[in-house]
């Protein structure tokens, strides 16, 4: 399946809640689910919201996360096969997977407003880790890890104007970063209590079961 290229407020405002897609505009009033948060898309969505199946409910909260993290349907069961073959919780370290990816630690270290533009930075050469370029976007951070931008990428406006909303988003715990430098270091590997984003990573546990 392809990746999703339409507009990024329909995906909030379809799920019903801020899915943070759409980088800076997302903490302004211009926020699609601000403006009408129970108008579903489209020409039916003034209606109420329906109520889900048991199995709706699974498979809206997957499809939450998958476009949370903007990945195509096979990329987001490939991590949900590894995490089952990983001691431990399933859900939790699916969760950890999808966080170490690159293109979110970009976005978590405020290189770029949304993961789209993060993952664009890592496709188009601009970023380094532990002194040598990586442009895959799904590339697994490790502990220890130093990611930072090229030097000629620093002069970048997208990259300035993204780190102005830093210190509304915050950088979590997990990651030291030193804006000055516009360098960043996984000083440990995310757990599940470090991710705030309101996920029921259950419930994709759940409906994986059932398919």
């Amino acid at each position: 399946m392809a990746r999703y290229r339409g507009p990024s407020c329909k995906l909030c405002r379809q799920e019903g809640e801020q899915l943070f897609l759409k980088g800076s505009r997302c903490y302004t009033p211009k926020c699609a689910i601000d403006r009408r948060p129970d108008q579903k898309p489209g020409i039916h969505g003034k209606g109420r919201r329906s109520k889900f199946s048991e199995f709706g409910i699974r498979l809206r909260e997957k499809q939450k996360v998958k476009r949370i993290y903007g990945l195509t349907e096979n990329q987001f069961r490939n991590y949900f096969e590894i995490a089952e073959k990983i001691k431990g919780v399933t859900g939790s370290i699916l969760i950890t997977l999808l966080e170490r990816r690159l293109d979110n630690v970009i976005y978590r270290l405020g290189f770029a407003s949304s993961r789209d533009q993060a993952r664009q930075l890592v496709w188009h050469g601009h970023i380094k880790v532990n002194g040598r370029k990586v442009d895959i976007p799904s590339f697994q951070v490790d502990e220890g890890s130093t990611i930072e931008l090229k030097e000629k990428s620093k002069k970048l406006s997208s990259i300035n104007n993204a780190m102005e909303m830093l210190e509304r988003r915050g950088v979590p715990q997990w990651l030291d970063f030193d804006q000055d430098n516009y360098k960043g270091v996984v000083n440990k590997l995310p757990q599940r209590e470090d991710v705030t984003v309101p996920i029921d990573e259950q419930l994709i546990v759940e409906f994986y079961s059932r398919v």
